[in-house]
């Protein structure tokens, strides 16, 4: 059978809490700012949400309520995806939602066909595109002004990897082929793969194909992260997307990652799962940790619910998108500076993401780039005692990734701009580049850094799949296979600005077999610092794009 990513659904319950209050005055900007937003929200039919402060959504989980608020975005004319077993029901079209509007999708389908009424239907499809694009007035979604395509895999025995792989292609060709990002909250479990003696690689079809469609269709895929033995092992192998654990509340905060997850920091228990529930060593599957447990939701039926799983984290960060990409859009149509079309990069998406994560709580000095939380995994460590802290061969940690999401920080980095080499760069900022082998890029940081803060420094690219199109369609029919070429050997250093190339560098990141650097380390002395991104070694093409996103602190 399919499996539901780690998905815990409790009995329907009821919520008597008072909408939280604030006492402090608005500014005058952000009162236009929140007319403005009321009266969108107004046209959508949504009011400013009672719970909103109190869920995920709020300070204390993601922070995306702010985003809400005080920059009016809510993801409008954002295209973003689902795929799953089942699908969401869709008012007009299926009776299991007739008395309940606040999921509406832009298409519905099964595989790659248009969705039949009544067929299909599926009420953790619906949990997941509620948390996404849900309009209900009290339990809304992060981006309700989205457009969100679902297509349902099918449940028969029969259906697998290509059928999954087929829903994924319908849904990244909607909207003109403009989707910017593809939730999977369900996946395949490793026994069901029929390749002998099956291993989490890289390798299986429906892997491939998610790494194929990234960079074909441009579209970051969100997969639920959860591994081992009952888990959704496939695709969560992927290198070109976005796997999210899940976290829990210690003292009204998501800053713990939830025991429930399937990742262990074990070194030896890490060992014996290689390839079986976690990826082949040294690989890291997680990127992000999002909130998961005890997730308010509503049901096909108006009915408010409690789940628990990263089925529900996943979407999360799919949502966060969104809102991400209608800021793009807005700073290109009004045409404003250090801004382009590169924005919409899958790659520059995932290394924002992943950059604007909080690790370490800021002690309000600014020094720890103003996170406001520190997560710790299921042992209670914290960020600084990981081995991905501690040793630049790998990048992210095996149970947190690079942090945990936090929506608002993900905005302040995307909204910093995008700086090319050929200029000083400023403290905080992103680009889409090009490297050729055997060469380096560097970006000079304008200003000195500040000694003993601390500077997130994030790459990203791809591995490249190329499918094998028997008819040359370009599209991806049951029956075809992929081919995979490998993932090129970028490195990232943060070097002293005046520092011969034969000096050893401040920080490093040198991954051999992921598809991301990260680095996250205290800057040893006030001076000036460049990054440097390096082309070591090529595996397939000369030249490789990339997504750079970083975030330091100015010495005063």
């Amino acid at each position: 059978m399919f499996k539901v990513g780690g998905c815990l659904v409790r009995q329907p319950i009821t919520n008597n809490q008072q909408p939280t209050t604030n006492n402090q005055q608005p500014t005058t900007t952000k009162v236009k700012k929140l007319t403005w937003l009321i009266w969108g929200l107004s046209a959508s039919c949504l009011s400013v949400p009672v719970l909103a402060l109190e869920t995920f959504l709020g300070k204390d989980g993601i922070d995306a309520f702010r985003l809400h608020l005080q920059e009016n975005l809510i993801g409008r004319k954002i295209a973003i995806g689902q795929v799953e077993i089942g699908r969401p029901g869709t008012f007009g079209l299926d009776k299991a939602v007739s008395k309940n509007r606040s999921v509406s999708l832009a298409g519905a389908f099964l595989r790659n066909k248009p969705a039949k009424s009544n067929s299909g239907v599926d009420p953790h499809a619906y949990n997941v595109a509620g948390i996404m694009v849900g309009t209900d007035k009290a339990l809304p979604g992060i981006a309700p002004g989205s457009r969100l395509y679902s297509s349902a895999v099918g449940g028969s025995k029969n259906i697998g990897q290509p059928e999954e792989c087929l829903s994924a292609q319908q849904v990244a060709l909607q909207n003109g082929g403009d989707v910017r990002a593809i939730n999977f909250s369900f996946g395949e479990p490793l026994n069901r793969d029929p390749r002998p003696k099956a291993v989490l690689d890289g390798e299986a079809l429906l892997t491939l194909c998610i790494d194929w469609s990234s960079r074909v269709h441009n579209v970051l895929y969100v997969i639920a992260g959860n591994q081992g033995k009952g888990g959704i092992a496939i695709p969560t192998d992927n290198y070109n997307g976005v796997n999210v654990a899940f976290s829990s509340q210690q003292e009204g905060v998501f800053n713990k990652v939830d025991v429930s997850n399937l990742a262990s920091a074990d070194p030896g228990m890490i060992r014996r799962l290689a390839g079986k529930e976690i990826d082949l060593e040294p690989r890291r599957a997680i990127s992000l940790v999002a909130p998961g447990r005890n997730i308010r939701v509503l049901n096909p039926d108006g009915k408010r619910n409690k789940v628990t799983g990263t089925s529900f984290a996943a979407p999360q960060v799919t949502a966060t998108v969104a809102l991400l990409q209608e800021f793009g859009d807005r700073q290109l149509r009004t045409k404003q500076p250090n801004w382009s079309i590169a924005s919409r990069r899958h790659e520059v998406t995932k290394a924002v993401l992943l950059n604007s994560a909080d690790k370490i709580k800021d002690t309000g000095d600014g020094l720890r780039l103003g996170m406001t939380r520190t997560l710790i995994d299921k042992q209670n460590r914290d960020w600084l005692a990981t081995e991905a802290y501690k040793n630049p061969k790998i990048p992210l940690d095996v149970q947190m990734g690079a942090g945990h999401l936090n929506a608002f920080r993900a905005y302040q980095q995307f909204s910093a701009g995008q700086w090319n080499p050929s200029q000083t760069v400023p403290a905080i900022g992103w680009d889409y580049g090009k490297v050729n082998f055997g060469s380096s890029v560097e970006y000079l940081l304008a200003k000195p850094l500040q000694q003993g803060s601390f500077i997130a420094i994030t790459l990203t690219w791809d591995r490249l799949v190329e499918l094998e199109d028997k008819n040359k369609n370009g599209l991806y029919e049951p029956g075809e296979k992929f081919r995979d070429r490998g993932l090129n050997n970028l490195n990232l250093y943060l070097v002293k600005a005046d520092a011969p190339s034969t000096e050893a560098a401040v920080c490093s990141s040198i991954s051999e077999v992921d598809s991301v650097q990260h680095i996250f380390c205290p800057v040893p002395a006030t001076a000036n610092y460049k990054i440097r991104v390096q082309f070591r070694q090529q595996v397939n093409a000369v030249t490789q794009p990339y997504g750079l996103a970083w975030w330091s602190v100015s010495a005063k």
